[in-house]
């Protein structure tokens, strides 16, 4: 297969649409959790939450465009200005995807998908009890991506929350022993594991690729 962008506008609306989100490989999947102003909660999944800067810590994810569908998560983070993201555990893989279903407002995706919600240290957005690898974050700004409508979401990371195993002497985490999962494209999950670990490259110490 070779396609040229002309190949690929002329593809059918949905072939395009799986292979462009499947193309980049294995994606991050995340829980974001919300809450309004009133207390309902509001949990989504999303495979586009990125690193943005280790100091300050800052994280953020892409919302698609609002227009006439509501984008419950962009608008209670907009109302209450936090949001936590939390790792989709293996054992919970079917039950994260159909917090994708386009719920009314009033029903909380924790419980119609079978989640906890959890607050810890008074943060103001619900956390997943369920999972093993948490993050609570801050609103900072919003950067609109004209090309398509969309919007980056930017916060700082206020609270970690993990197992204490969970994190080696050099303060990397360990994905492969949490369970976690990755997505490729929009519904196709992947267990992580970990292949090999290499030192920073250092120009000078690279190793011979014969």
């Amino acid at each position: 297969m070779n396609l040229s962008v002309n190949d690929i506008a002329q593809l059918e609306r949905k072939y395009r649409l799986n292979l462009i989100n499947s193309i980049t490989g294995v994606k991050p999947a995340n829980l974001i959790g919300t809450v309004n102003s009133k207390g309902q909660s509001n949990l989504a999944i999303f495979s586009s939450v990125v690193h943005l800067g280790s100091d300050p810590a800052l994280i953020g994810f892409i919302t698609r465009p609002t227009g006439e569908v509501p984008r419950h998560t962009y608008e209670n983070i907009l109302e209450n200005r936090y949001f936590t993201v939390n790792h989709v555990p293996a054992s919970h893989i079917k039950n994260a995807h159909y917090t994708s279903t386009k719920f009314p407002e009033s029903v909380s995706e924790f419980s119609q998908c079978g989640f906890t919600e959890e607050y810890v240290d008074g943060f103001k957005a619900p956390y997943v009890k369920e999972a093993t690898t948490k993050i609570g974050v801050r609103y900072c700004q919003q950067l609109p991506i004209e090309l398509n409508d969309t919007r980056l979401m930017i916060g700082e990371i206020e609270h970690i929350i993990v197992p204490d195993d969970a994190v080696n002497d050099k303060g990397y985490l360990d994905l492969e022993s949490q369970s976690n999962v990755g997505i490729g494209g929009l519904n196709q999950y992947y267990r992580l594991s970990k292949e090999d670990e290499f030192p920073y490259a250092r120009l000078g110490e690279e190793p011979s690729f014969d």
